[in-house]
Order: C-alpha cells, then sequence, then structure tokens
C-alpha cells in the first residue's frame, strides 16, 4: 500500500509533500509517526519531497536520514513540527495489472569472479506479463579504471573490445553510483515496491553483482526472478524438434540487444511450446465430454 501525506502547518516544513511507503515487515515494532499516523506496518520515508524550499528540503533530509536510498534497515523514529494535519491519498501503484510486470535486465562485466570484477554496462526494460515491451530505461556504460580493464581475460578482451564497449568504458563519465540512482528512478517509476521479479538470461549470474553492487536496486524488485536459461535447458531435453527452431542470437555482447533478444527468444518458447501444454488441456476436455475434469 503507498499513501501521500500532505503536511500542513505554519512552518516552512508545512510546504513539503512526503511519500510515505508503507512495508510489511515480518519483525519490529513499528516507529512513532508524531503528528502522522501510527500502524501495524512499517512506514518507510521515500525521498520524492515536493517543496517550494529546497533547502528547508535539504534540512529535513539531513533531520531524518532521508537520502538516496529510501529504505530504513532498522526502525526509525520521525518526529515533525507540530500544528501539522495530515491528509492521505491513494495511489494505485500496487495494481495486480503492474504487479505482473518483469524487470528485465542485462549486464556486462570485467568477468564473471564477483570478488574482483565490476559492472561496465547495464541496461533495463519493462514489459508486461504477456512480453509487450511498456518502457525503455537506461542503458548506461559505467567508468571503471584502466587497470581493472587491462587486467580482464582475454574472452573480455576481445568481445569487449570488439563491440567497441573497452573504449566506451574508458570514456564514460557514469560512476557506479549514478547508474544505480538512474536505475532505481526508472523502475520505481513502473513497478510497485517488492512485486516484480528479475529477468533476463542466465540473469542470476547479473543478480549476484547486482546484489554485490547495486542492493537498493535489487530491494526494490521481488526475490525470485526468470530466467530464460531454464526454459532453454528444459525445452532442449523435453522438445527438442522445436528447441532447434529456437531464434539465434546476435552474440553482439552489449546489454541493450542481448535483453531485446531475451525477450525474443521467451516469446517463442510462449508461443511454440507453452502453447502445446494448452492444446493437451483442449484435447483432454474435449475427450472428457467437455468437461474440464481429468
Amino acid at each position: 500500500m503507498t499513501a501521500v501525506f500532505r503536511v500542513c502547518g505554519k512552518t516552512s516544513e508545512s510546504r513539503d509533500m512526503f511519500a510515505i511507503e508503507k512495508k510489511k515487515k515480518r519483525t519490529g515494532n513499528p516507529p512513532s509517526m508524531t503528528g502522522c499516523m501510527r500502524s501495524s506496518t512499517w512506514a518507510v520515508a521515500v525521498v520524492r519531497l515536493q517543496s517550494r524550499r529546497k533547502p528547508c528540503c535539504r534540512r529535513v533530509r539531513q533531520q531524518h536520514g532521508f537520502g538516496l536510498y529510501p529504505y530504513f534497515s532498522t526502525p526509525k523514529t520521525l518526529s515533525f513540527p507540530s500544528r501539522f494535519v495530515v491528509e492521505t491519498r491513494g495511489i494505485s501503484m500496487s495494481s495486480t495489472r503492474m504487479s505482473q510486470r518483469m524487470v528485465w535486465v542485462d549486464l556486462e562485466m570485467t568477468g564473471l569472479d564477483i570478488e574482483k570484477d565490476q559492472i561496465i554496462e547495464m541496461a533495463c526494460i519493462i514489459t508486461d506479463s504477456d512480453l509487450n515491451v511498456l518502457a525503455e530505461g537506461p542503458n548506461l556504460i559505467i567508468k571503471q579504471p584502466d587497470e581493472l580493464l587491462d587486467g580482464m581475460s582475454d574472452w573480455c578482451k576481445e568481445h569487449h573490445g570488439k563491440s567497441g564497449l573497452t573504449q566506451a568504458v574508458r570514456d564514460s563519465k557514469i560512476s557506479l553510483e549514478q547508474a544505480e540512482y538512474e536505475f532505481l528512478s526508472f523502475i520505481r517509476q513502473h513497478t510497485p515496491p517488492g512485486q516484480c521479479p528479475l529477468a533476463g538470461n542466465s540473469v542470476h549470474a547479473d543478480k549476484r553483482f547486482l546484489d554485490k553492487y547495486m542492493p537498493q536496486f535489487m530491494y526494490h524488485l521481488h526475490y525470485r526472478i526468470v530466467d530464460v536459461s531454464t526454459i532453454k535447458e528444459l525445452s532442449r531435453r523435453w522438445y527438442p524438434e522445436e528447441h532447434k527452431l529456437v531464434p539465434q542470437k546476435k552474440a553482439s555482447h552489449r546489454a541493450l540487444d542481448d535483453i531485446l533478444e531475451s525477450i525474443k527468444e521467451l516469446q517463442y518458447y510462449r508461443e511454440h511450446i507453452f502453447k502445446e501444454s494448452t492444446d493437451e488441456k483442449k484435447r483432454k476436455i474435449v475427450e472428457n465430454g467437455g468437461s474440464n475434469k481429468s
């Protein structure tokens, strides 16, 4: 559930509008919201401050710990100036349709060693449950030191060099923190918190790097993932003839291209493999005289 709290009063802080997200936690006591609310769920302050006085917003952020990352890891007491009147209105961000969306991500890294390798490119696309592209997010190349690039494996040097990614990383001005901010802002606009899964091809490998280097981005997503490579391996074993016709990838090893190819691949599986189970169900219904009882 998401609600907007409009704080009214005579002080300068009264012009601020705080977006409060209530996110259920398994343990812990709810924080005290003086003049605002008390609830069995935690109230978590989001950075979306709308104010005519930016200095005032900065003071409030500093006082209450607001910043780039919206969620508190531990309960925090929030207190606001007195003489406030609180009004709330609902936001439909948590609608069923939006919760069915998928967040497609692909990373290019300097290698697969989580201890020493880094993210050098990231792209993100939002689709609905039918795999229609709803929004194309940032496609960012992240600056990394030359020493790290020079120490890449021969495979990475060859493919990232051929695609132009290595030189683009050297020329980039975007830091890892800036990239996380951009991607987090993007998915917040299109998905409710904690409901949409990460999707991609062999996305478990991307998830390991995202968990380490972009934890707040991952915190917004559901803990489950949609890994197209799982369906690929199952179709190869169970439907070998259909598997032979899977669209071939260009293997450009660039983040955005890889996402689009992964979506196209999953569309093929849906139309040619998952469809067969539907046809089989229809056949059984006909055999049972129109009843769906098996």
